[in-house]
């Protein structure tokens, strides 16, 4: 009986305190103008959407269109979380083309062109500079303190302006970083940054985001590469295959920074009355010290992974990436959505393909293994847009 009252306990402790309610876009749609005709506030808006989650993808086109029915600024910012949390989901089945799916030798053709583009074109880009705005959405900010145990110091690096934790998902910051790109690889600025990213309060990426020209080379090499629809990205009709990497094929490496990790620390002397005149003391009793440290270490790994590649049927250039980890239950890490779109950009006389937007989206135990505190997830949403290309050294 014990023993269940435990499982019970833990069960309760790694539940969330509500499931988000799913919808399609189009019930999105229905939603906000009920509440419109309501005359709902702001804030009612906002708390409502905070309790759905999309089962399609909300493309920019369809948000823009939202418009009228968004009452201020907070129904506003949820909108935004619902974009990028469904980035990686299909759009509705009313925004596809009726196109036939091409025949084998077709889809064959187009996926060669796409090869010899990521190989010889993406993969031999000039070195450039840009500038790199990411906005962080984020729920559960909260942080192990730095220290903890009888008669502790405790303390914490948790950003005192974002001392109240939030169970959903809102907007955090923006930040901007120049970012050099290699051979069509972005390099992290992020690297030699010092700040004591956990303790904080939030999570740092410090892997590089996916590089097409292994992502193609190695979905190739798996084998698993098959169609999955007609899409229109920018206007263009493009051809959307699905791939698998196992982990036996994959260079799939994540990096997160960081989680904690408890290690105890200290002396207990103790003396009695048997004891006593052994360590010089003539009376029983006890005195000692006990603490714990906490140590902040990234997590590493790499892992097997999935995810589409949208491809220019007529030109072979990929107009947009989607991979997706695959990690273990047991992971500090659960989640790993990465979306980069690509588009021309002129840049020294020439017209480049290179990314423009790319969205994140993550889960993770902020609490590591560590054992520390109550069982909580974070999810954590970054959204990028790169601008200002110039050639780099």
């Amino acid at each position: 009986m014990k023993r269940f009252g435990w499982i019970l306990v833990l069960l309760m402790a790694a539940s969330p305190a509500w499931a988000a309610r799913n919808i399609t876009v189009q019930q999105l749609k229905d939603l906000l103008a009920s509440d419109q005709q309501a005359k709902k506030t702001d804030a009612e808006v906002a708390n409502e959407l905070k309790q759905v989650a999309l089962t399609e993808e909300l493309t920019t086109a369809t948000m823009n269109g939202l418009g009228p029915l968004v009452p201020g600024a907070a129904t506003l910012e949820q909108i935004y979380v619902l974009e990028a949390r469904s980035a990686v989901l299909p759009p509705p089945a009313s925004d596809l083309p009726a196109t036939p799916a091409p025949d084998a030798a077709a889809q064959k053709a187009i996926l060669d062109k796409a090869h010899d583009y990521a190989a010889k074109t993406f993969a031999q880009l000039p070195a450039l500079t840009v500038t790199k705005t990411t906005i962080r959405f984020q729920d559960n900010i909260s942080a192990l303190a730095a220290s903890s145990g009888m008669n502790s110091g405790a303390t914490s690096d948790t950003d005192p302006n974002l001392a109240n934790a939030a169970p959903f998902i809102h907007y955090i910051n923006t930040t901007q970083a120049p970012t050099a790109i290699h051979n069509g690889v972005e390099e992290n600025p992020l690297v030699k940054d010092k700040t004591r990213w956990g303790q904080n309060g939030y999570i740092a990426l410090l892997g590089q985001s996916p590089a097409l020209s292994t992502v193609m080379q190695e979905a190739d090499a798996a084998g698993k590469i098959s169609w999955v629809r007609w899409e229109v990205v920018n206007g263009k009709t493009t051809a959307v295959f699905a791939f698998t990497v196992d982990k036996k094929k994959s260079h799939y490496a994540v990096n997160y920074c960081c989680f904690p990790k408890i290690e105890q620390a200290g002396m207990v002397s103790f003396s009695s009355a048997s004891t006593g005149s052994l360590n010089g003391g003539g009376g029983g009793g006890a005195k000692g010290n006990f603490q714990t440290n906490t140590e902040f270490d990234p997590y590493k790994a790499t892992v097997p992974y999935h995810g589409e590649i949208f491809v220019d049927p007529d030109t072979g250039i990929v107009l947009r990436l989607i991979t997706q980890a695959d990690f273990k239950n047991t992971d500090n890490v659960h989640l790993e959505d990465q979306r980069i779109d690509y588009a021309p950009v002129a840049v020294g006389g020439k017209t480049l393909v290179l990314p423009y937007k790319s969205i994140v989206n993550t889960e993770v135990v902020p609490n590591g293994d560590s054992g520390g505190g109550k069982f909580i997830l974070r999810h954590t949403l970054f959204t990028s847009e790169y601008k200002g290309y110039q050639p780099g050294s």
